[in-house]
């Protein structure tokens, strides 16, 4: 359990380090876990607003304010005490977060971004406005949702996906309709009627790949290599880089991730999850039919940057916190020709803490482990394996077999 400071401690703390800019982060999850650790070789300071004192980085910051992210009066407590504020997830009202910034306080993604990555239905409309590849979209927010979801599907072709507009994540708010008899069945449910939905066009998918950019304010902006993201019912399991694209396809792919980046005007993190079509097989060009088509935005530090705390010469984590504080940026350069990261998720009928399996792990040659300090239950994500070498299906294997020690597998 972390030290927490109380009120009047992360006064004094403050008071004595004035010319170092301190970094408020709401939400205390892994990813703010790993943002703290980066932070530590910055000597930047952090302070979490965080729901529990159990959460992930609740655990292992010093500096833990308590607090509901819906919250204004925690909200503005954490950014009169911090030279920036930033976020490890977008569970944020960004109304408040308006009121915040009219007030003289920087928050940083915006205000105006956080709300754009909340709701899909504004994603959509932004990207279109940009000029980057959709699939067919459609707020189902008329007087017969039923009717416009049936009709969308006669019109685009059947299955159709239905998504939550806001939330959901890691597969959660997304549905796979066959036939309109799925489409009336959802939306007759207690999910069509109490959820703002939307309906996309299927996209026959090859792979999915994701870019991370970082941007900051000045608009100096760098873009990681893009990453294969491996998905198992709709969770990452396995980030593979170089991703098994044509050359031609990930340079296009991290040039759309760039000029999404400055369309929205986000600083920080910004992660671009991308579909490819059917057509691109993996080193033989794009030319052959496959495309990209842009699934989803986040914001923040993402699952997709989690290799590159060993696998690139800046890990996201570091690049983030450059980003909002308005330093120059680093360099993203692999730090090998191959590197493979793999979630722990937690197993059925797995027993004990994985922090208990660590040793085990470690056996396997070459890999980096890292857990989050949560509990461990069936499919959630308990920590993640790196490791870096000259051969993908080898760097692949050594970081599978510690990743299943670690899950008790």
């Amino acid at each position: 359990m972390g030290h927490r400071h109380t009120s009047t401690d992360a006064v004094t703390a403050t008071d004595e380090r004035r010319d170092v800019a301190r970094v408020g982060i709401v939400g205390a999850g892994q990813l703010a876990r790993m943002t703290v650790q980066a932070a530590i070789g910055l000597a930047v300071p952090i302070r979490l607003l965080a729901d529990r004192a159990t959460d992930s980085a609740a655990l292992v910051s010093p500096d833990v304010r308590l607090g509901a992210p819906d919250d204004p009066a925690a909200l503005a407590a954490l950014a009169a005490g911090c030279d920036v504020v930033t976020f490890d997830h977008e569970l944020v009202d960004a109304e408040i977060l308006a009121r915040l910034e009219a007030a003289g306080h920087t928050v940083r993604p915006g205000a105006g971004v956080v709300a754009l990555v909340q709701d899909k239905r504004r994603q959509r409309a932004a990207l279109a406005a940009a000029g980057c590849p959709n699939p067919a979209w459609q707020a189902l927010d008329g007087a017969d949702p039923e009717r416009d979801l049936v009709a969308f599907g006669e019109a685009h072709g059947w299955p159709v996906v239905a998504k939550a507009a806001r939330g959901g994540y890691d597969g959660r708010g997304v549905w796979v309709l066959g036939d309109p008899d799925a489409a009336r069945a959802l939306l007759a449910g207690p999910i069509g009627a109490g959820t703002p939905l939307m309906a996309e066009a299927f996209v026959p998918i090859a792979r999915e790949i994701a870019v991370v950019v970082a941007r900051r304010p000045g608009g100096e902006v760098v873009a990681y290599p893009a990453v294969e993201t491996v998905q198992v019912d709709g969770i990452c399991r396995e980030l593979r880089i170089p991703a098994p694209l044509s050359p031609s396809l990930v340079v296009e792919a991290e040039r759309l991730a760039l000029s999404v980046a400055e369309a929205i005007g986000v600083v920080g993190l910004l992660a671009v999850e991308l579909f490819v079509t059917h057509g691109d097989a993996a080193g033989e060009g794009g030319e052959d039919g496959g495309r990209l088509v842009v699934n989803e935005l986040a914001s923040r530090p993402h699952n997709s940057g989690h290799w590159t705390i060993e696998g690139a010469r800046t890990s996201q984590f570091a690049q983030h916190l450059r980003a909002v504080l308005d330093w120059p940026l680093g360099p993203t350069a692999p730090t090998a020709p191959a590197v493979v990261t793999v979630n722990v998720l937690g197993a059925a009928g797995a027993s004990g803490d994985p922090a208990a399996r660590v040793g085990a792990a470690l056996a396997v040659p070459g890999v980096q482990v890292h857990l989050y300090g949560k509990a461990a239950r069936p499919g959630r994500k308990l920590g993640h394996v790196t490791a870096l070498g000259d051969d993908p299906d080898e760097v692949a294997d050594r970081a599978r077999r510690a990743a299943a020690v670690l899950a008790g597998e």
